[in-house]
């Protein structure tokens, strides 16, 4: 079996942001096409294990449709919550120990569903190895950055690119470590 990868499937304004600076995610719904769902239903397919922020996990609840990780290990980071709950495992420890342990376990790749704060620790550490990222025709001007800023710097590799009828552009990276 080949090796669990960690990757962060999100969606992005053109200018980068994953939100408004109230959460707000309306934006998303320009791109809305009955009966495309953008790869997401293959991409799901695929993992096993979710990690997301803890703002990220109280959006997702608000949602009204049920959590929709159901039936895979999931994972919030959160500094002040403990324990469990009937969707999600609390974590507070080190991301490095988490995704080391988890790939040291046969399964399906770990999915990193935001929000900014955890992809920025993910990102700071090199635990990334995949980014895809759907990139929304709006420029939204401010809000939650996608990335923000850090002291590395990370080297990519091409995988491919999508494009759709809605504007919505697709990019898919890999990686690159640095022998």
């Amino acid at each position: 079996m080949s090796e669990r990868k960690v990757i962060l499937y999100i969606a992005a304004s053109l200018d980068g942001f994953i939100a408004k600076k109230n959460d707000d995610i309306s934006f998303l719904s320009m791109v809305e096409n009955p009966g495309e769902d953008y790869g997401y239903g293959e991409f799901i397919k695929t993992v096993d294990t979710v990690i997301m922020g803890r703002k990220t996990y109280d959006k997702v609840l608000t949602f009204g449709i049920g959590f929709p990780h159901k039936g895979r290990k999931c994972y919030v980071l959160s500094r002040t919550k403990e324990g469990t709950d009937e969707n999600v495992e609390y974590y507070n420890g080190h991301l490095n120990d988490l995704i080391q342990n988890l790939k040291k376990v046969d399964g399906k790749n770990i999915f990193i569903d935001g929000g900014a704060g955890a992809i920025k620790e993910l990102k700071e550490q090199n635990l990334i190895d995949e980014y895809v990222i759907s990139i929304i025709p709006v420029l939204l001007g401010n809000g939650i950055r996608l990335f923000a800023e850090t002291e590395n710097e990370s080297g990519l590799q091409f995988v491919e690119s999508k494009t759709f009828d809605t504007g919505l552009v697709q990019l898919h990276y890999r990686t690159v470590i640095d022998q």
